[in-house]
């Protein structure tokens, strides 16, 4: 029975795929590579938390390939809505050391979509054969970088309308956390970030290794399943935004202490959820930098020194929405937990 249920797990997520989505295609080595190379891009002004640190993380503890995360130029990167790193080359020092590409390059929603720099180097890569991963609305860099011409993909339930109409030849699809259409693979919202990770973790390494990260995350499921017409903001998200958003009294900071080798996907996870609440400013603290799990710098912010901490533990990255999200509605009630959750496009258990 046993061997019989490791089976069933380790088919699960191939058994999810209809007639119209195509698995992640297996990893081809390419010039002489061990491992496959995956680079994570932000643009420095503004890139989605989750999306840059999620894959970033899961992919480093995966040891499956060489991860590295890039920015657009020099100095940090801002993450939104809260958190600021510094990443470890930029997209030219990247070039000049590896000119014949990434296998892999992740591409986060960022808010300057049509950054010139960045969609040029995105385009580039893909010239030289690297799957495209767009995580939530990392879909829109892929489409300003032409990318998109014909070709199946997914987004952010809440871009539906503007991607449809800058990008109208794109057969967009809806019911699905990831979509891949050769070596080109987009995701829905923001929490997609954990299985799409997993998804490319299967595609490099095989299932048994995934299933394995899985257990280690406490992640259940990483197939492409998703019921995207679930979520909404409806009447009731709109007051609860307004609420939250004008009730500036009740507005607050929470530290999030800065301490060496912090899990970047459990990081993301809880401070994203925390400061989409439109109550909460989520401030990292400390004396100065100091260095991920896997190697990104992280930067403080300039906070006062009498901020309560973010409540809540460091759970696994598998339990750390569930669990930031029982807080917010511990702390700001459940209409403000569900705007969070529709925000993150979550299905939460």
């Amino acid at each position: 029975m046993r061997a019989f249920l490791l089976v069933l797990t380790l088919l699960a997520p191939l058994l999810a795929f209809g007639e119209d989505a195509d698995p992640i295609q297996p990893y081809q080595p390419r010039f002489g590579r061990e491992q496959p190379l995956v680079a994570v891009v932000g643009e420095n002004r503004m890139t989605e938390l989750v999306d840059f640190l999620v894959p970033f993380g899961l992919l480093s503890r995966a040891n499956v390939a060489e991860v590295l995360a890039l920015s657009t130029g020099d100095g940090p990167v801002q993450l939104m809505p809260a958190l600021k790193v510094r990443a470890q080359a930029t997209t030219a020092e990247f070039e000049r050391r590896y000119p014949q590409g990434a296998d892999y390059l992740i591409v986060p929603a960022v808010h300057h979509s049509d950054d010139p720099l960045l969609t040029a180097f995105v385009a580039r890569q893909a010239a030289k054969g690297a799957t495209l991963v767009g995580i939530c609305d990392g879909v829109l860099v892929l489409g300003h970088a032409g990318l998109l011409h014909g070709r199946r993909a997914t987004g952010h339930w809440y871009s539906q309308a503007r991607r449809e109409a800058d990008f109208p030849d794109t057969r967009w699809q809806v019911d699905r956390r990831y979509v891949a259409d050769g070596k080109l693979v987009t995701s829905s919202g923001v929490s997609a970030a954990l299985p799409v990770s997993l998804a490319l973790v299967e595609a490099i390494a095989g299932p048994a290794k995934a299933a394995s990260l899985a257990r280690e995350i406490g992640l259940g499921d990483w197939s492409p399943r998703h019921d995207s017409q679930a979520f909404a903001f409806g009447a009731d998200g709109y007051l609860t935004a307004a609420g939250n958003y004008l009730a500036f009294w009740r507005h607050e900071s929470l530290a999030l202490p800065l301490q060496p080798d912090l899990d970047e996907a459990t990081l993301a996870l809880r401070a994203d959820a925390w400061a989409r609440s439109w109550r909460t400013s989520v401030l990292a603290t400390g004396s100065g930098p100091v260095r991920s799990l896997h190697g990104l710098t992280l930067l403080p912010d300039a906070a006062p020194a009498s901020l309560a901490p973010l409540p809540g533990a460091e759970a696994a990255a598998g339990h750390a929405l569930d669990e930031a999200l029982d807080g917010i509605a511990t702390r700001y009630g459940a209409g403000t937990a569900a705007f969070v959750a529709t925000q993150l496009e979550y299905p939460r258990n």
